[in-house]
């Protein structure tokens, strides 16, 4: 087992910066688009079989140091009564939106390992053919309550932002809920062979720091919290958060993903030396020449100057339309110019 990205999560040295960046798999991928050509989305999500395989590709592909689970951060609202789809390019559209307290109480508590038991059985058969760890992940209350009320993707989050404001009560039942949920499932997936967790938080870049505090830090706290007893590093991964910075650091995260917003030291500095930190080249560099590519990754490994507690990884999650050669040679780039 190569465990570098463990070892980095855990502050411990390593040989080499560890390296794994976010929608490793999907479709900037020949053998992904392959393979979606033939199945839906939620079918590669939830057929373990296929679930395997594509968190697979990019593994064979590339010398990733840890594979993520392929998967979806709204799967696990299905199960509550959040039945939702997928519109094109659109994305995700939930029909009946979260608008009321009732509506909220009428959700359904569930059982991970009962109703979602393809996802466990790909990580349970995942675990067996990797030779790096394997993160699993789900999404962060404040992420999920986003689309749970809004009904889809938003620019403006005004129902989310109206339901905290108006009925403090019935977002803190809802982000409870959603805190407890993706405890439940992430527990599930360690139990089954996950070697570390990532909450994303995808949309939390939309509050400012007050509301930060207010809404999303105590169910954060909780959820981190419930994670401890796993004993697996626990890593948070938010977009547009340099004002949150300063509070995120309380969450209780061994591990902060950061964006490209703010040169990696100076993030690293504001979360402090407890924390390891992933991250955080710009994926957009990904599409561009080969030099200023390499340029900038050296630029963070130069930032971080062989500092334990370092994964390198992306602000965001690898585009559409990147080519998998550049991919290939960030990679490769890392772990040399890294070698101790």
């Amino acid at each position: 087992m190569n465990d570098r990205f463990l070892r980095a999560c855990r502050k411990q040295s390593v040989d080499e910066t560890p390296i794994w960046l976010m929608r490793q798999a999907g479709r900037y991928m020949p053998e992904y688009r392959a393979l979606r050509g033939k199945h839906a989305f939620l079918d590669l999500c939830l057929t373990p079989s296929l679930a395997v395989e594509v968190t697979l590709q990019p593994v064979r592909a590339f010398h990733l140091d840890a594979a993520i689970l392929f998967s979806d951060l709204l799967v696990p609202l299905a199960p509550l009564g959040l039945r939702f789809r997928f519109a094109g390019d659109a994305g995700p559209v939930i029909d009946t939106p979260l608008r009321s307290l009732a509506e909220i109480d009428a959700l359904r508590r569930f059982e991970p390992r009962d109703e979602l038991k393809g996802v466990l059985e790909a990580v349970r058969v995942l675990r067996g053919e990797l030779h790096v760890p394997l993160v699993g992940f789900a999404g962060a209350p404040f992420t999920l309550a986003s689309y749970a009320v809004e009904g889809g993707r938003t620019r403006s989050f005004s129902a989310v932002k109206a339901l905290m404001y108006e009925n403090p009560a019935a977002w803190h039942r809802l982000a409870s809920l959603l805190a407890e949920t993706a405890r439940s499932y992430l527990e599930a997936q360690v139990e089954a062979g996950a070697q570390a967790v990532q909450v994303f938080d995808t949309w939390i870049g939309v509050l400012d720091a007050g509301d930060f505090r207010e809404f999303a830090l105590p169910h954060l706290r909780t959820l981190f919290d419930g994670l401890s007893p796993l004993g697996v590093p626990r890593v948070y991964f938010g977009t547009e958060t340099t004002h949150l910075l300063d509070t995120i650091r309380e969450i209780g995260a061994d591990v902060v993903g950061v964006d490209w917003r703010l040169p990696i030291d100076d993030a690293w500095g504001r979360l402090g030396p407890a924390h390891a930190v992933q991250g955080n080249l710009d994926p957009t560099l990904l599409l561009g020449s080969a030099s200023r590519l390499l340029s900038r990754a050296d630029d963070v490994l130069g930032r971080v100057a062989g500092r334990s507690g370092h994964v390198f990884n992306l602000g965001h999650g690898v585009l559409p339309g990147t080519p998998p050669d550049n991919v290939r040679l960030l990679v490769d780039h890392v772990h040399e110019r890294s070698r101790r």
